[in-house]
């Protein structure tokens, strides 16, 4: 048995999660610490919200990443499993870096703050836009590189799920010839155009703080959404991780090197099912789980 473990991005947020394991756990209840230590009035913000304000890009980030660590160390402290892998979906690739020693939670959650800020910034409200192409993934990189302006795959999430971005006007224009070839286009409620070259000024403003941050050889190997390949050289990770913010998340391509690799079982760290519903469409015969609370983890079995 080979366990693949998977962190998600954004958009699994809740107010509160976590917050019943940090109770049980004290591996989860470090993590909560450490956050508090490091982010002041974040884990207040997790308990009590308000939403609106959680869903912030800038606070969602370090949050999400403190709820799927609290998640995945909770779990080991109290079943005492290792994974042979690991994989995050685009924000999660930090949680997942954590998971696997390469990355000290504190500096986890200082950079996810700082990419949420540029990120956020990046692009002025209503000048992107993204949307979920249903149909195949080669006509919707087609379309994409025939439309003028800026509009590329960000998200290949399932062998049937694409998501685009860039330009509100590209988008739409893709998305208009998209539909006219009978795929099935969804404008989605984004606060940003993420995964694309309007990415770019973020990514010029994090890469010299990741440059800045110490990364350690990780203890199993993570795959990173912009190869699908897993990253071993401590070295390579600020590169992949600056490359990230304007590049797709190939993580159709990720699950199946994973289950190539001899992943058995999926489980997903953090609240939330996305990432499980995701793997279920890419290997339909996988077993998947979920820990995503302190029940998950008392009542977890293999």
């Amino acid at each position: 048995m080979k366990i693949a473990a998977l962190f998600p991005g954004q958009g699994s947020h809740a107010v509160g999660m976590g917050v019943d394991i940090a109770g049980r756990f004290t591996a989860a209840e470090q993590v909560y610490a450490i956050k508090e230590d490091t982010l002041p009035g974040l884990r207040e913000l997790v308990e009590a919200g308000p939403f609106d304000e959680l869903t912030l890009t800038a606070n969602q980030q370090p949050a999400l990443v403190a709820a799927s660590v609290a998640a995945y160390r909770a779990w080991v402290q109290h079943r005492g499993l290792t994974p042979a892998f690991a994989a995050g979906h685009s924000l999660g690739e930090y949680s997942a870096l954590v998971a696997s020693g390469a990355l000290d939670l504190a500096d986890a959650l200082r950079l996810t703050r700082r990419r949420g800020q540029l990120m956020q910034e990046a692009v002025p409200v209503g000048v992107g836009a993204m949307s979920a192409i249903m149909g195949d993934p080669q006509v919707v990189q087609d379309v994409c590189a025939a439309t003028p302006g800026v509009v590329q795959p960000a998200n290949f999430n399932a062998p049937t799920q694409t998501v685009i971005s860039g330009e509100a006007a590209a988008v739409a224009a893709a998305g208009a010839e998209l539909k006219a070839r009978g795929l099935k286009a969804i404008p989605l409620k984004v606060s940003a155009p993420f995964h694309c070259a309007l990415m770019q000024p973020a990514q010029d403003g994090l890469s010299p703080d990741l440059n800045a941050t110490a990364f350690h050889a990780p203890q199993f190997p993570v795959y990173a959404n912009v190869t699908a390949q897993p990253a071993t050289d401590p070295a390579a990770l600020p590169d992949l991780l600056a490359r990230q913010i304007t590049g797709s998340v190939r993580w159709v391509e990720t699950i199946q090197a994973l289950h190539a690799a001899g992943a058995t079982v999926f489980i997903e760290f953090g609240p939330g099912t996305v990432l499980t519903g995701l793997v279920k469409r890419i290997l339909p015969d996988a077993r998947t789980l979920n820990v995503g609370t302190a029940e998950h983890i008392e009542d977890f079995s293999l």
